[in-house]
C-alpha cells in the first residue's frame, strides 16, 4: 500500500514538472513577440478590397458603440474572412498575444478582416495599452460584455472568433502560445 502511493506521488510530481514546464514554454514563446511601433502597424494593406483598407485606415482605434455596431461592422465585412481578438488590459495573456495579433494582421490584411473588442475594461487602460502594443486595425469598447460573453458566449480570456468568408463561426478561447499557432488557426478557421 505504501509503495503505491509512493508511486503514484512520484508519477504526480512528474505530470506536474512536465506540465509547468510545457506552459513555461509556452509562455515564454508568447513572450518573444515584441510589440510593433505605431509606425510598422500603419502600413496600408497593399492590395486590399475596400472595406478591408478601410478597416486598416481606422488602426488603433477604440470605438465606441455597442453590439449592435459591432455586428453592423461584423455584416459590412460579409464575404471576407474575418478575426476577433477579444481582449483587455487587465488580462495578461491577451497582453502577451497582442503582438502576434499586430503581425499576422499586417501579413494578411489584404485578404482577412481584423477586429478587437476590448472587454469589461477601463478606457484610460485600454488606450494605454493600444499606446504600447498599437493595432493595425480597430477595437470596439465592450464594457458590458455584451459582444464577447453575450455574442460569442467567451468564458475565457483571451478569446478568438473566426469567420470565414461564408460566415461560418469557429471560437478559440484561450492564449495562443505563438504566431505560428495563430496562423496555423487562422488558416485552419477563416482561410478554409
Amino acid at each position: 500500500m505504501r509503495m503505491a502511493a509512493l508511486v503514484l506521488c512520484l508519477v504526480a510530481f512528474a505530470a506536474a514538472i512536465f506540465i509547468g514546464a510545457r506552459q513555461a514554454r509556452n509562455n515564454a514563446d508568447a513572450r518573444r513577440a515584441a510589440p510593433l511601433s505605431l509606425a510598422q502597424v500603419s502600413k496600408p494593406a497593399v492590395g486590399a478590397a475596400p472595406p478591408l483598407a478601410a478597416l486598416r485606415r481606422r488602426r488603433n482605434a477604440l470605438e465606441d458603440g455597442d453590439r449592435k455596431a459591432f455586428e453592423a461592422q461584423v455584416r459590412a465585412l460579409r464575404g471576407h474572412p474575418i478575426v476577433v481578438n477579444m481582449w483587455g488590459s487587465w488580462c495578461d495573456p491577451c497582453r502577451r498575444e497582442l503582438p502576434l495579433f499586430q503581425r499576422q494582421a499586417l501579413k494578411r490584411g489584404a485578404r482577412v478582416a481584423f477586429l478587437g473588442v476590448n472587454v469589461t475594461d477601463d478606457r484610460d487602460n485600454a488606450v494605454k495599452l493600444l499606446t504600447s502594443v498599437p493595432a493595425p486595425y480597430p477595437s470596439f469598447a465592450d464594457p458590458r460584455s455584451n459582444i464577447a460573453t453575450g455574442l460569442y458566449r467567451a468564458r475565457v480570456f483571451p478569446t478568438t472568433a473566426f469567420y470565414d468568408a461564408r460566415g461560418k463561426l469557429t471560437r478559440h478561447q484561450g492564449e495562443f502560445a505563438n504566431e505560428a499557432k495563430l496562423s496555423d488557426a487562422i488558416e485552419r478557421y477563416a482561410l478554409r
